[in-house]
């Protein structure tokens, strides 16, 4: 399951849940632009790929919590420890500079 990730309207890279766990890699493009920024300071600008046994706590603070996330749950029927599909459903319009979108929603 893949999710491309925006900074302020820009594609800055992508999201994976592999059987492994969790990837994240910066695009090309984005990197190459001037006066780019990362998403995180937890994810400093790089060329690597990140790799984590769990979801990266930058994304999974980007799920909601409380009645929020159970409005979530209950609309879109996902388990709450599915946390690659809820990031993937509710951070299309999240409040901040950054946004996910399932990777055929781009």
């Amino acid at each position: 399951m893949k999710g491309v990730v925006f900074y302020r309207e820009i594609r800055a890279g992508v999201i994976e849940q592999t059987d492994e766990g969790y990837t994240f890699q910066y695009d090309k493009e984005y990197l190459k632009r001037e006066n780019t920024k990362p998403i995180s300071q937890t994810l400093p600008l790089r060329n690597e790929e990140y790799s984590s046994k769990v979801l990266f706590p930058f994304f999974d603070g980007l799920i909601p919590e409380g009645w929020l996330l159970d409005v979530a749950i209950e609309t879109w029927k996902i388990d709450s420890r599915d946390r690659m599909r809820l990031l993937l459903k509710v951070c299309r319009d999240c409040v901040g500079a950054v946004k996910v979108l399932q990777e055929n929603e781009e």
